[in-house]
């Protein structure tokens, strides 16, 4: 391997920042920092994701109509400001998932055919 050569699977960490942001808002409305933490179980993302990516990621969510957060303000402390998916939020994950569901059976074919490549030597 040389020195151009990239690990496997060392694309771009935010590719997959978007759906995970609109599933973990699926499961209910949620505050930025809940999701930063939330996301990780997803597995796109390794460590915490950074807060600046994820508020830039929600603040395009939001412009694009598939998220809306609003202030809330009770309780002690600061205002915190808290995001929910909309129906086109909803439509666009799942437009995420037939793309995932798509390549998932694309790569578990491609594995079996590396080890049918195995039995054949």
């Amino acid at each position: 391997m040389n020195k151009q050569t990239k690990r496997p699977g060392s694309g771009k960490q935010e590719r997959y920042i978007q759906p995970s942001i609109l599933l973990g808002l699926r499961f209910g409305p949620s505050y930025g920092y809940e999701l930063i933490h939330n996301i990780q179980d997803f597995g796109f993302v390794e460590g915490q994701a950074p807060p600046g990516m994820i508020y830039r990621h929600l603040r395009q969510l939001e412009e694009d109509g598939l998220v809306v957060s609003e202030w809330k303000t009770e309780g002690t402390g600061p205002a915190k400001r808290m995001y929910a998916l909309t129906g086109d939020g909803e439509a666009v994950l799942g437009l995420w998932i037939d793309y995932m569901q798509r390549m998932a059976e694309k790569l578990q074919n491609f594995i079996e055919k590396y080890h049918r490549s195995d039995e054949q030597k």
